[in-house]
């Protein structure tokens, strides 16, 4: 095999092709060693037409196929010991396998394998608010007419639920649909809750280390990275948390759902922030959207507080915090308020963390990299927590009944716009407790913190015009 070659169906009626084979390739993009078959019968399969082939390293422009990189300093040389030459590599895609100069990408060229139809595949007895239904309804048209779609969705508006009909109508034709997500987490968490509500649809869950990674299903749902092993598979691309690092500045990862998609598919895509351009094009009437500018329970979003905190670096390198932080703290600590307080480094949260314990010894800190982060995660949802500082790994995902929500050093570049609607967004989730307070404490205002304030109060605006903010 010396280049990647196309053929028709094969008219060799003696040949039968393996529906194993067929299932693992179909919209995929694989590597031989993914494959449990032997290079013979691949290369039958190919000679037939049923299996088509391209190269790793495209050399008209040098590229990665399969995840599309160009720069440079992503590729590298290597003595080959399957092609005994020193050849390039791509070193932005390597964790899921090496594409060098004389490896292939094998895909599935046959029939697809037969999908079973449920009519009514959905099996949901909740209700939409009202704002939910505009969006639903807006996400089935994309589904039908195959065109893209942005749902912009405050923090807690039930996005989730919004799609169900979408994908519904998507199965019950039977589409192929793919709802990616940058984090692994997301996926943890969205994967039991979909096969709840479609119980008779064949539902593959995929993240780095799944047991799913080569199963043919008609509704999958994965993160962003595990979409470089697909090739034209899905009838509806649905991207969750479009905002989110690493998706919104890897262009890799851009790349991935593009090809990921069929030529003529559904792109939609889901975010209570998106970014600046995003907003623009809408607003100019260049982008396809829907708005669900008010959460389900029919109360405004909490709108952040500033409060100038001086320089609080520098009382915290002397293991002190302003006294207006710590007059915050101690208020809700006293009326049992839980907190979610949020630090712009690990180091800072350090330093902050034995000031707080003097108040409570049961407070509490997580970040990426704590082995127990769920547990102490867990434990706050428990309110056996009363306090959690976090970096910016929990300003999304994490829904906490009754807490106010702080960020100490909202000033920090970390801190982005997006970043501080998500944080502000964690706030009155619950029908029960529709309010919180919202408090960002500075040495300084930022564009961030005026434009996260300013969407907001826009949105908040918007529910109320549209009748779906109860004043």
């Amino acid at each position: 095999m010396d280049a990647p070659q196309f053929y028709s169906l094969s008219t060799n009626r003696s040949f039968q092709y393996n529906p194993e084979l067929q299932k693992i390739l179909t919209g995929k993009q694989l590597l031989l060693e993914e494959l449990s078959f032997s290079m013979e019968e691949v290369r039958r399969h190919h000679e037939e037409g049923y299996v088509l082939y391209r190269k790793g390293i495209n050399h008209d422009q040098v590229s990665c196929t399969r995840c599309g990189v160009t720069d440079p300093s992503w590729f590298a040389e290597f003595p080959c010991s399957r092609c005994e030459k020193v050849e390039m590599y791509c070193r932005k895609c390597l964790m899921m396998g090496r594409v060098s100069e004389c490896t292939l990408l094998f895909s599935w060229a046959g029939p697809e394998p037969e999908i079973n139809r449920i009519v009514e595949p959905l099996q949901w007895e909740g209700n939409l608010s009202a704002g939910q239904k505009i969006a639903s309804s807006r996400v089935a048209e994309a589904v039908e007419n195959s065109s893209e779609l942005l749902v912009w969705a405050v923090a807690g508006a039930g996005k989730t639920e919004v799609l169900f009909a979408g994908i519904a109508q998507a199965l019950s034709t039977g589409k192929r649909v793919c709802v990616a997500t940058p984090r692994t987490d997301v996926v943890l968490e969205l994967a039991p809750r979909f096969e709840k509500v479609f119980p008779g649809i064949k539902i593959a869950a995929l993240y780095g280390g799944s047991e799913d990674r080569l199963e043919f299903a008609q509704l999958t749902i994965a993160t962003t990275h595990q979409l470089l092993r697909f090739y034209r598979a899905f009838d509806v691309m649905i991207v969750d948390e479009v905002d989110a690092f690493p998706y919104s500045i890897d262009e890799t990862l851009q790349y991935a759902v593009q090809q990921s998609r069929k030529p003529t598919s559904s792109l939609i895509y889901v975010t209570a922030t998106p970014n600046k351009q995003w907003q623009k094009e809408c607003r100019l009437g260049k982008r396809d959207f829907v708005t669900i500018p008010a959460r389900y329970h029919r109360h405004p979003l909490p709108v952040p507080r500033f409060e100038w905190s001086g320089n609080w670096e520098k009382k915290l390198s002397k293991g002190k915090l302003p006294p207006n932080i710590m007059k915050w703290v101690e208020a809700r600590l006293a009326s049992r308020k839980q907190l979610l307080i949020f630090a712009p480094k690990i180091t800072v949260m350090e330093k902050i963390l034995p000031i707080f314990r003097q108040l409570n010894p049961l407070i509490e800190s997580v970040h990426a990299k704590d082995p127990d982060r769920k547990e102490k995660v867990m434990k706050f949802r428990n309110k056996d927590i009363p306090i959690l500082l976090t970096t910016t790994i929990l300003e999304r995902g994490v829904t906490i009944p009754n807490i106010d929500v702080a960020v100490i050093g909202s000033e920090d570049r970390i801190f982005t716009e997006s970043a501080l609607v998500q944080i502000a967004g964690r706030a009155g989730r619950s029908a029960v407790y529709p309010t919180g307070n919202v408090t960002f404490f500075h040495y300084g205002k930022t564009e961030a913190m005026l434009s996260a304030r300013g969407q907001i109060m826009m949105m908040n605006k918007e529910g109320v015009k549209k009748g779906l903010i109860d004043v």
